[in-house]
């Protein structure tokens, strides 16, 4: 087994960033070489000038952090697993890069020989990478982006981090399981997203047109006192904050707080939640519990999680992010997999005989009744975080 990393390769040294390129030269052997992408917004044309000399002096631009983080956890991936089946040459494209953007890559055909496709991406490099995958037949692996951008009829990408619809369905789940006699209230403001959400709840509520739940939707502008007269004492009352917006979330979940000495009240977030700042004090709420969805938990306690601190310590001078963790993981896991299952790879998404960080549970999606080609596949495994007190615990 050999690997080849040839990439552009980022070390941080004390407070500053060098660029650089590096490769390992594959040793012929019997195993056949499968090459893969790994596309991340780097901006390494804005990071550095012509001269090669980094811009920022002693700052991280915040810009181009994530994926400087998610590259480095790719490295320390394709640095330390083991790969029985096959070599895995690997190269590292920035996607923002001003000179071979993706369009000119794709027009050159210098990503036609690709094996597998794995991107931090969103937008233009998102669509354009999965329009490539469709055509070329290339698995796409798309590790951080929860959207698929209207795309349809493509069974070759893979979306990791789960859509809002996604979201939305396991919250309903969940709620059609426990909480089917309680009263259930879904709370939004005005706006496009909320409208999204909204819609969402409906469609899966009443999927044949009448509704399994009593789901009341409640639109407030501004007044969350117009909840107060459909609280029961006598039952649970379920809240779904049905926004994406921090400000109405944090003053959602200071009512709902404050109604709690008198009402049962659970109150279920959306999944960007996680991020707002009220979420992570410790003297905020106090004793009062806030649930989100996520496809992503890590306790960061297991070996591989250690690995990747002990690697990234030593090798860069710090304390992986999330996004180093979701590097590392998209490529373990994908890469590994392109090695057992060369020809029928999307066959075998869930086919994994070990865990890394997260479970996941991949499935088609179909758009449109009575389609058969999927519009792509999905992470359907969700995971409820409980946050109480500053802490985030997995709660079911």
């Amino acid at each position: 087994m050999q690997k080849t990393i040839v990439l552009f390769f980022i070390t941080i040294l004390s407070l500053g960033l060098s660029k650089k390129s590096e490769a390992q030269v594959t040793v012929p052997g019997k195993f056949k070489t499968y090459n893969v992408g790994i596309f991340a917004p780097l901006f390494l044309d804005s990071l550095f000038n012509d001269a090669g000399n980094y811009r920022f002096g002693k700052s991280f631009p915040k810009f181009a952090l994530q994926a400087i983080d998610f590259v480095q956890g790719a490295q320390i991936a394709l640095d330390s697993m083991p790969v029985y089946n096959g070599n895995i040459h690997a190269t590292v494209y920035d996607s923002r890069s001003y000179n071979m953007p993706i369009s000119r890559l794709i027009a050159a055909k210098r990503l036609d020989s690709l094996d597998l496709i794995i991107g931090s991406v969103k937008d233009a490099d998102f669509t354009q990478l999965a329009a490539l995958a469709q055509q070329k037949n290339i698995p796409f692996i798309s590790a951080t982006y929860p959207n698929d951008a209207g795309i349809t009829a493509n069974p070759f990408l893979v979306i990791v981090n789960s859509t809002l619809k996604a979201h939305c369905e396991s919250i309903f789940s969940y709620l059609l399981q426990s909480h089917g006699q309680d009263k259930i209230f879904l709370v939004r403001k005005p706006g496009a997203q909320e409208d999204k959400v909204a819609e969402y709840f409906r469609n899966i509520n009443a999927p044949d047109g009448k509704p399994l739940l009593n789901i009341q939707t409640v639109n407030i502008n501004g007044d969350f006192s117009v909840l107060t007269s459909k609280l029961d004492s006598t039952k649970k009352n379920i809240f779904i904050g049905g926004s994406l917006s921090e400000d109405f979330a944090t003053k959602l979940a200071n009512e709902a707080f404050s109604w709690n000495k008198i009402y049962p009240i659970t109150l279920i977030g959306m999944p960007n939640w996680d991020g707002f700042s009220f979420m992570n004090r410790r003297s905020e709420f106090k004793d009062f519990p806030v649930y989100y969805t996520t496809p992503y938990y890590n306790n960061k306690w297991d070996s591989y999680s250690r690995l990747v601190q002990s690697v990234y310590k030593k090798k860069y001078k710090g304390v992986p992010s999330d996004m180093s963790y979701k590097g590392f993981e998209a490529v373990f896991l994908f890469a590994r997999l392109l090695t057992r299952y060369p020809d029928d790879y999307m066959s075998h998404l869930n086919d994994f005989t070990y865990k890394v960080f997260n479970e996941y549970n991949f499935k088609p999606v179909f758009l449109q009744k009575n389609m058969t080609v999927p519009d792509y596949f999905e992470n359907k495994h969700l995971y409820f975080i409980r946050a109480m007190n500053g802490t985030f615990s997995k709660a079911w």
